[in-house]
């Protein structure tokens, strides 16, 4: 989930040495120490060194450091024989991620990095080194948008494998934002969670054309590259129909967090790639509102989204 994820998942700036990390000296990222809180997450974390060797023993790679703003996966650039266009990716074990590298494999470096190889045993990706790897966020919204319509597009092509379905992963949200409403304390009003409740029944099952969705899609999901300007990062896929793809650019505040500019995002994206505007502004409520609670905590600026999108 996005709140947690912020996600800006890593292949950031280049490494001028890949001398290889041992784990006397490995740091990883402050961004991952969340995963204290829970016995599978700090089990995950002792385990990293000991994958981090594997991997690069079987592909023959040297490693740096990890990069930073990782919060479910740790990323590292990889070096091979003087190949330094490679980056090793850990991935910390979660449903919506298990199927990323299949996702790469299904788009061929087409609009998203390329996947060299995988170690599904390790949890291992080995993909495409984004360089410089800055964000999109930091090219501003009036550059983003137009990117992010562009990809939304290329990557909606026909799923090609076992993909985890939207109507499934919306019937799942609906069955579960209920209890998580209660458990937080009943953080925001009951009108939200009854339309988001409505709004997944009937959307599930009244879909359109069934495409390969990049969930998690925004404009740090999204790096400057060489091969292209920019490459999409991050998949967490499923498939369903194109409207679902706007959803995680309509709420991305870190290009505007206003009633306008979620608005203008809504807009532009539904004008500009010719889809249903009534059904991305709705699946973008719904699942805004069920991405809205992690534990026990509610993200304010997501309810403030599903807020403006109510009236939208």
């Amino acid at each position: 989930m996005d709140p947690v994820d912020g996600d800006p998942s890593a292949e950031h700036d280049v490494v001028a040495s890949c001398a290889m990390s041992t784990p006397d000296d490995l740091h990883l990222p402050a961004s991952l120490m969340w995963l204290n809180e829970s016995d599978d997450g700090r089990s995950w974390l002792q385990s990293i060194p000991n994958l981090m060797t594997e991997a690069s023993s079987r592909w023959s790679v040297n490693l740096g450091e990890p990069f930073e703003d990782s919060s479910v996966s740790v990323v590292l650039p990889a070096d091979r024989d003087g190949d330094s266009t490679m980056a090793l990716k850990i991935q910390f074990p979660h449903r919506e991620s298990d199927l990323e590298a299949t996702a790469l494999q299904v788009w061929r470096g087409d609009g998203a990095i390329r996947l060299i190889d995988h170690a599904p045993d390790l949890g291992a990706l080995l993909v495409e080194r984004c360089v410089p790897g800055t964000h999109l966020a930091d090219a501003g919204a009036e550059t983003a948008l137009p990117v992010l319509a562009n990809l939304v597009q290329r990557l909606a092509v026909s799923p090609g494998g076992p993909f985890t379905s939207l109507a499934d992963e919306a019937l799942m949200w609906a069955e579960n934002l209920p209890t998580m409403w209660e458990g937080a304390g009943q953080p925001f009003e009951r009108l939200l969670l009854d339309h988001a409740l409505e709004l997944l029944a009937g959307l599930a099952g009244t879909q359109g054309d069934q495409v390969l969705i990049h969930q998690d899609l925004h404009a740090h999901n999204v790096l400057r590259a060489r091969r292209e300007p920019w490459l999409a990062i991050d998949p967490k896929p499923l498939h369903g129909e194109i409207e679902f793809a706007l959803a995680p650019i309509i709420r991305s505040n870190e290009l505007g967090h206003s009633r306008d500019a979620v608005l203008h995002r809504l807009d532009y994206l539904s004008r500009t790639l010719s889809v249903d505007r009534s059904r991305a502004r709705d699946w973008c409520f719904a699942q805004t509102v069920a991405w809205s609670i992690e534990g026990t905590v509610a993200f304010p600026k997501h309810l403030e989204t599903a807020r403006w999108l109510l009236t939208a």
